[in-house]
């Protein structure tokens, strides 16, 4: 436990530490008030004592299953007749998740004990399973990038961090996380 620049408590890591994590001049700090501390500890304290439930929607993606095979048939073909991407669900989630960050900008932050730290792009990060855990490789600025190329990259970042050959700026640093649980049966 650490003491915060305002003399309170502070369990988390410093501002130094979160703002390492990030290219200078990827983000504005926007400092926070009394009122959004208060609200910050009083979210910390109930995450901590109050039973939660969590509410889910069933989605029907047929719509986006249709277009994702439209484009997959589009794909261009290597010399050997092999497309050379193949766009998936989680491409798309990616891609959607980068949208709604910079759609609404106060979801894209990151905590620090002083300020939020507000990006500036969607550094997506996807989990990914690797022996002995998970590991989050982040697509950079993924609300500039197309379907294709965010599959394209996903699929050599994954590959490498199953034989762990990421960079740690390769899986550091990301403003938000997906996770894909429907191998174990979660919807």
């Amino acid at each position: 436990v650490a003491r915060s620049a305002g003399g309170g408590l502070s369990t988390g890591p410093s501002d130094a530490a979160v703002l390492q994590l990030f290219e200078e001049g990827s983000y504005e700090l926007v400092p926070h008030d009394s009122m959004r501390k208060t609200i910050a500890r009083r979210l910390t304290e109930s995450k901590q004592t109050i039973p939660h439930f969590y509410v889910s929607v069933d989605v029907t993606l047929d719509n986006l299953l249709a277009l994702r095979e439209r484009l997959n048939l589009q794909s261009p073909k290597d010399k050997d007749g092999k497309h050379l991407w193949k766009v998936s669900v989680n491409d798309f989630i990616i891609k959607a998740m980068a949208m709604a960050l910079i759609k609404v900008p106060d979801a894209n932050v990151s905590w620090t004990d002083s300020a939020m730290v507000r990006h500036k792009h969607a550094d997506v990060g996807v989990a990914v399973s690797i022996p002995g855990g998970l590991i989050t490789p982040i697509i950079r600025k993924a609300e500039t990038k197309g379907l294709a190329q965010i599959s394209l990259e996903m699929k050599d970042l994954a590959a490498r961090a199953r034989v762990k050959k990421l960079k740690p700026e390769e899986y550091t640093g990301g403003s938000a996380s997906v996770s894909n649980m429907g191998m174990m049966n979660v919807k």
